[in-house]
């Protein structure tokens, strides 16, 4: 799948995704720093990945994990901090929920600070239902 908006390209080939990039923004994310590399360059490998594209520079990132039939949870979502406030995250999440793939899937994520962003594509804040398990 790829799709044009403005001068970027958002595709869904793997093998376009440059990893070192994806590497370094998530070694400075508040949810994502103190991940290994190895386990990021793996949840690449089992993640369906959506990337954006200025020319071949790649600008933005998503990764879906789903069972391919009731749900898909999005998660390393970023924008470079170059390619901000041009609507690019809206523009990702918003071609990753209406893609037919997920349609009739339920769609989960986890944010600490972007919650406007995705209540304008349905998802809400639900509080006392889900519950995580920390590495240990």
């Amino acid at each position: 799948m790829e799709k044009v908006y403005k001068q970027y390209v958002i595709s869904d080939d793997k093998s376009r995704v440059d990893v070192e990039i994806v590497l370094d923004y998530l070694s400075r994310s508040y949810w994502a720093s103190d991940r290994a590399e190895e386990r990021i360059r793996k949840s690449i490998e089992n993640s369906l990945c959506y990337g954006v594209y200025d020319g071949e520079r790649q600008v933005a990132f998503a990764r879906i994990v789903t069972d391919e039939a009731t749900v898909y949870y999005v998660c390393d979502v970023f924008v470079l901090e170059a390619y901000q406030r041009q609507g690019i995250g809206k523009k990702l999440v918003e071609t990753i929920v209406n893609s037919e793939r997920f349609e009739g899937m339920k769609g989960l994520l986890g944010t600490r600070d972007a919650h406007g962003l995705y209540e304008q594509y349905g998802f809400e804040q639900v509080q006392g239902v889900y519950m995580r398990r920390r590495v240990q």
